[in-house]
């Protein structure tokens, strides 16, 4: 068996995408969050291409920008087409990085669905010969058709302004995506003209070459829905919803369930264990981990969240860069901002917001409060309308709440300060030295005072 050939993958991604009516570049459209051109670059690396080649035009300044923020140095490689001339013309200025040793495919930046499995499949076919992945459609209108002859053999590719009527109504359509060897490749190329109705060097031009110099072209049947590009916000927002499709047929077949897959987006990656449930609304983004049995509610917003198991997080919550221990809730109208743990059992409820915290097992803050700042210990209740004041107009200073502390409502606490073990302070206080361990503390007018071996109010039984 043959040694397999080294892998280039050849980008296209220098048109200006006019529809798209915007002054960003057309591959850094979005859609799960990603623009359209990192989707196509990770299905190369996923591939084990031994060199990505990205060719660039209007905008490149933006797109390489871009890729030095979300790529390794030395991860793509670059070619730029000054002119839109085709794209023939955009795969020549490519191809004095590829050498003649290596087996090439071709891909587009506005086509970010392409599969893996396909591509795989393509590049089997192209190893010796010309491979080209197909599709029929009903309405091909506006595609480059395929050319057979009597044996089924493909003999070309015939854009539609150059099509006869007979030839319009061929249904196998050209996606664009191709693989064949260097050498070859670059021969044919070089003879390409641009001799047909847009005055451009046509790409497709070299099947026929291949097909005169008596090669037998591949074709590779490709699903439609994965080879489709986007050149205006309509298109761009089908995909979209494909792909998001795609991504939650996945996770339910590993055992996620929503409550509607149509009515969620993942934009990053999604960890989960088992018996995870996400009802509707919600957007994941980044890297999100959910253990067994977690339930998130409706209209909620993760980023960068590790949600251990147990994990309740209800309707209209907002959590970024936090993570929680076992069995804690959340909201609803709850904002968990970065940096923030929480410990297993704590609660966050109401419109509470917690920023660079953390809060110890079966602490509560269930109303209206906002801890920014902090260390809370355990089993310790935040009162609604509590504050840490945090920020003194220049610097952040550090609030620290021990453990079985009871924090009454509307209170402040002005940073740095410390509260410890055991402590109750009373409704409405503002407190801006340290708190002793036990009895009861008001600050209520300009004195502070405690009041020593006050015992706290228990449940009736």
């Amino acid at each position: 068996m043959s040694k397999p050939l080294p892998l280039h993958v050849i980008i296209l991604a220098a048109g200006q995408g006019t529809r798209m009516k915007s002054a960003l570049p057309k591959v850094l459209h979005t859609i799960a969050g990603k623009p359209m051109l990192g989707h196509v670059i990770d299905a190369a690396r996923e591939l084990g291409a031994a060199a990505v080649h990205v060719v660039v035009g209007h905008g490149s300044d933006a797109v390489r920008r871009w890729a030095d923020r979300e790529y390794p140095a030395q991860a793509l490689h670059w070619a730029l087409q000054g002119e839109q001339k085709g794209t023939a013309n955009a795969v020549q200025q490519a191809m004095p990085q590829v050498p003649d040793t290596a087996q090439v495919l071709v891909l587009y930046g506005d086509v970010p669905l392409v599969s893996a499995t396909m591509l795989r499949e393509l590049l089997s076919a192209g190893t010796q010969t010309l491979a080209l992945a197909t599709v029929e459609l009903e309405q091909p209108r506006g595609y480059g058709r395929i050319v057979r002859n009597r044996q089924a053999l493909v003999t070309g590719i015939v854009e539609e302004k150059d099509a006869s009527v007979r030839q319009r109504a061929i249904r196998e359509v050209n996606t664009g995506l191709m693989s064949g060897p260097a050498k070859r490749l670059r021969g044919w190329l070089a003879k390409v003209k641009n001799d047909n109705a847009n005055g451009e060097f046509y790409l497709t031009d070299i099947v026929a070459m291949a097909a005169k110099a008596g090669l037998k072209i591949a074709t590779v049947n490709a699903d439609a829905r994965e080879v489709e590009g986007a050149n205006d916000r309509a298109q761009l927002a089908g995909l979209e919803r494909r792909l998001q499709l795609r991504q939650t047929d996945a996770l339910m077949q590993a055992g996620v369930s929503f409550a509607d897959p149509a009515r969620f987006d993942l934009r990053g990656t999604l960890r989960h264990g088992r018996d995870v449930m996400i009802d509707i609304g919600c957007v994941f983004e980044g890297e999100i981990e959910l253990g067994d049995n977690v339930r998130v509610g409706p209209y909620c917003m993760l980023r960068d969240v590790k949600l251990a198991a147990g994990t309740t997080v209800n309707a209209h919550s907002v959590l970024e860069g936090c993570e929680t221990g076992a069995d804690c809730v959340i909201g609803p109208f709850a904002r968990v901002r970065p940096t923030t743990t929480l410990a297993a059992g704590a609660h966050v409820g109401n419109f509470v917001e917690v920023k660079n915290a953390t809060l110890g097992a079966g602490t509560k803050a269930n109303h209206l409060a906002y801890v920014g700042d902090a260390k809370v210990g355990a089993r310790t209740n935040i009162g609604a309308g509590v504050i840490t004041c945090n920020y003194d107009g220049a610097n952040k200073h550090l609030t620290t709440i021990g453990d079985d502390v009871f924090v009454g409502s509307d209170t402040q606490l002005v940073a740095p300060v410390t509260v410890h073990d055991g402590a109750t302070i009373g409704a409405g206080s503002t407190i801006t030295r340290e708190v002793p361990a036990g009895g009861l503390t008001i600050a209520r007018a300009r004195e502070q005072k405690t009041v020593k071996h006050w015992q706290r109010p228990r449940k009736k039984t």
